[in-house]
């Protein structure tokens, strides 16, 4: 049964328009699909992450096999899922050490993601204090790190403090760049509004410039998110005082040539980054997906 224009389609189902002989519009309400093909979609779209797994392990296997003998090199997957993740007492220290990398790289992040967000909203402010800034963030990022180990090591001590210092590093350059982009692309028209409306500079930036610099500021905090895993693990490998991290196992199983817990920690090591990347993901689509085309499509 089709539905004129003068009457409204029902909202369950979308209307597609098609044109009729006596040139009235009609709409054709469109299959609404079910949960079966709902869910059939899902499983469909996340199978190639599961064929790139089975391919990554069978490619590992094959070189573990043609390595051979020297299998300290390349330890085989199930070398690696037996001696390592089923074995609970070389497990055990390293999901407490990948904790505390965790806990490392949250709090490297959430310091660079206020500093990030203070420095470009300064920015937005003023042209002059961009151009006073912003040298000093390229700095940052163009720096190698590791040159910096050593002075971070004499000013912080070589503990937790120079761990958060090296992520803050890594991970603040993205949310300062992409704040501050969000922070400048506001609608032109949108500001005119509020000016004729006599709203304040700060009424500007909290009620409109910063909500709408959501989006680009999610994108700097997804990117930073995988730098500060990366930065928490490279503060582990220089700064070992106190608990050890994941990257102070990764180090001493080098020096052991502990190949199988070696990879079981790289692989940990991996999905830490992977979780952060998806939960800030995630996080992005909550905030922005259902009103910014950017979003929509994160899943």
């Amino acid at each position: 049964m089709t539905i004129t224009e003068k009457t409204s389609p029902t909202p369950s189902a979308t209307a597609a328009a098609s044109p009729a002989r006596d040139g009235v519009r009609r709409y054709t309400p469109s299959p609404t699909p079910t949960r079966r093909g709902s869910a059939w979609t899902a499983v469909v779209a996340k199978a190639p992450y599961a064929v790139s797994a089975i391919l990554g392990i069978g490619a590992w296997e094959i070189a573990s096999l043609i390595v051979g003998s020297r299998s300290f090199l390349l330890p085989s997957p199930w070398k690696v899922l037996t001696t390592s993740f089923l074995d609970w007492s070389h497990l055990h220290p390293m999901l407490a050490a990948l904790w505390l990398t965790t806990r490392i790289a949250l709090g490297g992040l959430a310091i660079a993601a206020l500093l990030g967000v203070v420095v470009a909203m300064i920015m937005s402010l003023s042209p002059i204090s961009e151009k006073i800034i912003y040298p000093y963030a390229i700095i940052l990022q163009t720096i190698p790190v590791l040159a910096l180990v050593p002075l971070i090591g004499l000013w912080f001590g070589f503990g937790a403090a120079s761990r958060l210092t090296v992520v803050v590093l890594f991970s603040i350059f993205p949310i300062i760049s992409n704040t501050l982009f969000g922070l400048k692309t506001v609608e032109p028209g949108a500001r005119d509004f509020f000016r004729i409306r006599g709203a304040s500079r700060w009424q500007q930036l909290t009620t409109l410039t910063l909500p709408s610099a959501l989006p680009s500021l999610f994108v700097g905090l997804r990117t930073a998110s995988g730098l500060a895993v990366v930065g928490a693990i490279v503060g582990d490998m220089f700064f070992a005082q106190g608990t050890p991290g994941i990257g102070t196992l990764v180090n001493l199983y080098t020096a052991r040539l502990q190949s199988a817990d070696l990879y079981a920690a790289i692989i940990l090591s991996s999905l830490l980054g992977i979780a952060v990347f998806g939960a800030f993901g995630f996080l992005a689509h909550r905030a922005v997906g259902p009103w910014h085309t950017a979003h929509q499509d994160i899943e």
